[in-house]
Order: C-alpha cells, then sequence, then structure tokens
C-alpha cells in the first residue's frame, strides 16, 4: 500500500482538514489546524507531501520521524500543527487496513468510557448560572468557564469580584460536587494570578487552566504554592520536548496537549506517558472538530492519566457549521451521563462528509481571534 494523494481543505468555523488517499482505495482524514493560522498550516501540509507521496502509510514512526526531524527546522505551532493532521490520517488508514478502532493497535483500551466537559460562556453571573445549570441538565458533571476579562499585570480589585461572582453563581445553581474548570485563557500575569487562585479557593474548582503564559512556565510551582487548586496547561506547548521542561519544573497537575498542535496520536501518546511518570493527569485540548476530538478520545482510550476530555459542540467559537455538521456517524458522538463512547469504527473512528467538507472549501474560511486593548490602548491578551 502506498500513499498517492495529500489533501488539504478549510472548514469553518476555523478549521482545516487532511486527506490522505492510498492507492488501495483507502484514505483518511485528520484535523490540522492552529486557530488563526489555518492557511499556515495547509501550506505547511502540502510541502510536507513531498515525503509522503509513494510511502506506506502503515509506517506511521518511520514517516513521523520523517516529516519531523529532516526539514531541519522543527517545533513550534505551525511544524506541529501539520504533522498533527498527518499523523492522525495515517492512524485512520491503519486501524481501516485492520477492521479496528485505532486504540486497538495502541495496546487496546484502558477504560469503557471517557467523562466530557462542556463550555459555557456569559459575562453576567445569571448567565453562567443559568448555562451551567443547562448542562448539568444535560447529564455533564463539568462545565468549563473563562475566569476573566482582560488583566493589566496590576488590575483593580472589581474584576477579581466579577470572577468570583460569576464562579459563585455556578457553585450556587449547581451544587458542591459539580466540577468547574476555570480558564485564564493566558489573559493574568502573576501578580494578578496569584490573588486570584487564591481567592477562587473557597468554589472548589476542578482547575484552574492557564493562570500564565506558559512561556513563564517556571512561575507555575510559584502559583501553585499560593492556592490549592490543581492547575492545568498545555495547550501552547508543541512536542515532548516543551512538555518534558514543563514536567520537569513542576507546579502543574494536568496537562492539556492538543492532538491537533501537538504532533497528533502518535506524540501525544508519547507525551501521556511521560506525564503519567510525573504522576500528572492528562486532559487533552479540544475546542476543535470531529476529527480532533476522536483523535483525543483514541489516545484517551490507550493512557491511564486522562481523567477528562474538553468537546466543542455548542462552543461560542462555533458560528456557521459546528462538530456534527461535518460527520455521517453522529450518533458516535452522542454523550451519556457526562461520558463520551470510545471510538468504534475503524480507524480513528469518524465518517467524514466529504461533499459538505469540499463545498466549505469553496470558500475558505480566515478566522481570526478578537484583537483586545486596554484602557490606556496597549494590547491585551485574548
Amino acid at each position: 500500500m502506498k500513499i498517492t494523494g495529500v489533501n488539504t481543505y478549510f472548514v469553518r468555523p476555523r478549521w482545516g482538514f487532511v486527506e490522505i488517499i492510498t492507492d488501495d482505495g483507502l484514505c483518511g482524514w485528520g484535523e490540522a489546524v492552529l486557530e488563526g493560522h489555518a492557511a499556515s498550516v495547509l501550506a505547511c501540509v502540502n510541502e510536507m507531501k513531498d515525503y509522503l507521496i509513494g510511502q506506506d502509510p502503515q509506517n506511521i514512526e518511520g514517516l513521523w520521524s520523517t516529516i519531523y526531524r529532516a526539514g531541519f527546522y522543527r517545533g513550534g505551532g505551525v511544524l506541529m500543527s501539520a504533522i498533527s493532521g498527518i499523523d492522525q490520517a495515517l492512524w485512520d488508514i491503519k486501524g481501516k487496513f485492520f477492521g479496528v478502532p485505532a486504540w486497538q493497535l495502541m495496546g487496546g483500551k484502558c477504560r469503557d468510557k471517557m467523562r466530557v466537559y462542556s463550555w459555557i460562556g456569559g459575562d453576567r453571573p445569571d448567565d453562567v448560572g443559568r448555562d451551567a445549570l443547562e448542562k448539568k441538565g444535560q447529564g455533564f458533571t463539568a462545565i468549563k468557564m473563562n475566569a476573566t476579562e482582560e488583566l493589566q499585570f496590576l488590575d483593580s480589585y472589581d474584576k477579581i469580584d466579577a470572577v468570583l461572582e460569576r464562579v459563585a453563581a455556578v457553585r450556587e445553581t449547581c451544587g458542591k460536587h459539580f466540577g468547574i474548570a476555570i480558564d485564564f485563557h493566558g489573559r493574568v500575569h502573576k501578580p494578578m494570578a496569584k490573588v486570584l487562585a487564591k481567592k477562587l479557593e473557597e468554589f472548589d474548582p476542578m482547575f484552574i487552566e492557564e493562570p500564565v503564559l506558559c512561556e513563564h512556565m517556571e512561575l507555575f510551582k510559584e502559583i501553585a504554592a499560593a492556592c490549592n487548586i490543581p492547575i492545568a496547561t498545555g495547550e501552547r506547548l508543541f512536542s515532548r520536548y516543551d512538555f518534558k521542561r514543563l514536567l520537569n519544573l513542576g507546579g502543574v497537575d494536568i496537562i492539556q496537549p492538543d492532538l491537533s498542535h501537538a504532533g497528533g496520536i502518535t506524540e501525544v501518546k508519547k507525551i501521556a506517558a511521560m506525564a503519567e511518570a510525573y504522576d500528572v493527569a492528562l486532559a487533552p485540548h479540544c475546542p476543535l472538530g470531529p476529527i480532533a476530538l476522536t483523535s483525543c478520545l483514541t489516545v484517551d482510550a490507550t493512557s491511564y492519566n486522562a481523567v477528562i476530555q474538553e468537546q466543542s459542540i455548542g462552543i461560542h467559537y462555533n458560528v456557521g457549521k459546528s462538530v456534527l455538521d461535518y460527520v455521517k456517524n453522529p450518533e458516535d458522538f452522542y454523550f451519556i451521563d457526562g461520558f463520551a463512547k470510545l471510538p468504534t469504527l475503524p480507524g480513528i473512528g469518524v465518517e467524514v462528509n466529504k461533499e459538505l467538507v469540499i463545498e466549505e472549501n469553496k470558500n475558505p474560511h480566515n478566522w481570526k481571534n478578537p484583537v483586545w486593548h486596554h484602557e490606556d490602548g496597549s494590547v491585551a491578551e485574548w
């Protein structure tokens, strides 16, 4: 079996898909995107075609090593996201060739289902309390919410109070044992992060995410010492080497590699195993589409330290199209009592609606995240 073609597609709301075709008639799908940089990533996939055409798609480790190492420059968001989509597609082909879910070829499952959480939006306490209760009514046992709007290095305590009011609304509405994950989104700098983390303790969050950006990863240990809340991070790290430094520095309890950013199934499985040796949990980042989600569930199925899975069905970022629009097996994406089923179809578990993908690609999206500014006009972290 040889690779004969590699196709790339832009699909709304902000994603990129990769299709790898073989001379056996099998095709595999991957999701290669870095949100806001889809064009760069898909161009990178096209640059990597030369390493793939004519090769046996089953030699995943060899192909992964070739496209990672042979280009001389390596790592970073664009290159690793391109590799991620290719890697997912190769695993999809391999599972289809053997007629089994890809996780069966990775040692088999260590769980029967995977706990998931849902996003909620809304800036007012009434909104987040109502939205969280709606998710609880749908069977979810946990939600994630943004902690705050933009914050300066030193900012006013009315913004802190607003965060506490929103989190309090969720806790009061959904009860003591409902999971609340609070995403700082890298918007907060160290001085205010320590204040905010300490004050959030009273609400018993499941975790706080990206209390500071990963370029300041040496600070996680200091923030951890200031509060008794698990710290999660990792969506902006792209390889086992990035995570090696994070784990060695300490202070982090949960890592969140993204299956479409951090080298795909092959690399994230290695990152998960490395984290397990540090007694650190895995909760893959996934505000993306169906291929990314089933790739996450493939790794979750085989990783003992996987604890909860992000998913983007109903997330506020999805405008125009959503996860289930691109799948022909939506029944495999239904959640029961806050859990997702493991993929059951051969490959990574998604039957892609190729007709819609082709139609979407005729008018490529150009999604960009909002640009925020502080009151003084300086650029704020989004």
